[in-house]
């Protein structure tokens, strides 16, 4: 057991996770400020829950500024009763609500961003506490999982539901299985992930079949996109046993991957980027990706950017302002 777990989270809530009903309340994060000194971040969630059966927990607002989740979390809320569900759902429709409250990625308090601050710090600041509290509290009661996110403010994202590969085999095939469910156009598979500070792979250490999604981005909120997320979290809630009366709408999904640093690109300098490529093109290794121009300095030729292997081009930059490292697209292949 790490120094993490054995920590007691600060958060305190009312709800009670193993009774009978819906319940809809809030986890309270102790936030002394001059304006409240003894005030808390009330951070809402939801439980329903009836008789014996799988526990669903559905996230969303994990990123502030990526809104599809949000809406659909918030709607399932208000529309599911007990008498839906077969087991237990819990619902964080806000995951990190300073920063869904400020539209950002991360939060306006610390500058956490809670999908890097797993697993956590009890006693860290809010970002950190928030997750150690959805690590050691949350994870340990959920069976299912679904983290719902878009590209946020900076990223345009074709739409794609999503699982990351864990050391488990059996679980990774789970949670292939429940991507298929899902039902999205793309099903994506992050097979390369050099990042374990997220929410999915700490789930995923406690053993949860965990997916996660982009859908969509540009800090708007996508009509069709949305409809992808309504059906498919419910197609994923039924799979896992907890949906009663909902039949799975089997839709036609692309599998694809992405397999290692080679499918990133990346701003080489500061400027203004101007992409050549759509979503949804297809591009080649060596083909130019775009170029950076210098708006200060106007007779300085733009660097042009390329694409390092063959794929689908299923993330670009939406942001025209670009800094070095700045990811302005990322590949998938299928798989």
């Amino acid at each position: 057991m790490t120094t993490a777990e054995t920590k007691k989270s600060l958060i305190w809530t009312d709800i009670d996770y193993e009774k009978e009903g819906k319940q809809v309340g809030y986890l309270h994060l102790p936030h002394s400020v001059t304006r409240s000194a003894y005030g808390t971040i009330a951070i809402p969630i939801a439980v329903i829950r009836n008789g014996d059966g799988p526990t669903f927990l559905l996230m969303a607002g994990n990123h502030g500024d990526e809104y599809e989740g949000q809406i659909v979390a918030t709607r399932l809320i208000r529309e599911l009763q007990p008498k839906d569900i077969k087991g237990r759902v819990i619902i964080l429709p806000a995951a990190n609500l300073p920063a869904a409250m400020d539209g950002a990625r991360v939060s306006p308090i610390d500058g956490g961003n809670l999908n890097r601050a797993f697993p956590g710090d009890a006693e860290g600041s809010p970002t950190f506490a928030i997750s150690h509290y959805i690590d050691t509290v949350l994870y340990t009661k959920a069976d299912y999982h679904h983290d719902l996110h878009s590209g946020g403010s900076s990223l345009d994202y074709m739409a794609f539901c999503s699982a990351r590969l864990g050391a488990d085999e059996a679980q990774n095939a789970k949670a292939i299985e429940a991507l298929q469910v899902f039902g999205a156009p793309l099903s994506f598979v992050w097979a390369h992930s050099p990042d374990n500070r997220l929410a999915a792979s700490a789930a995923i250490r406690r053993g949860v079949v965990a997916l996660g999604g982009e859908f969509g981005g540009c800090g708007r909120v996508s009509v069709p996109n949305l409809k992808i997320v309504e059906r498919g979290v419910r197609n994923y809630m039924a799979h896992a046993g907890v949906l009663k009366g909902w039949t799975i709408q089997r839709n036609p999904t692309r599998m694809v991957e992405l397999k290692g640093r080679d499918y990133y690109v990346y701003a080489p300098e500061p400027g203004l980027f101007e992409p050549f490529c759509e979503l949804g093109d297809m591009v080649k290794a060596g083909q130019p990706c775009g170029q950076v121009h210098f708006v200060d300095n106007p007779a300085r030729e733009p660097i042009v950017t390329h694409f390092r292997r063959d794929g689908l081009l299923v993330c670009k930059r939406h942001q025209g302002r670009v800094e070095r490292g700045d990811c302005v697209a990322h590949l998938a292949t299928d798989r």
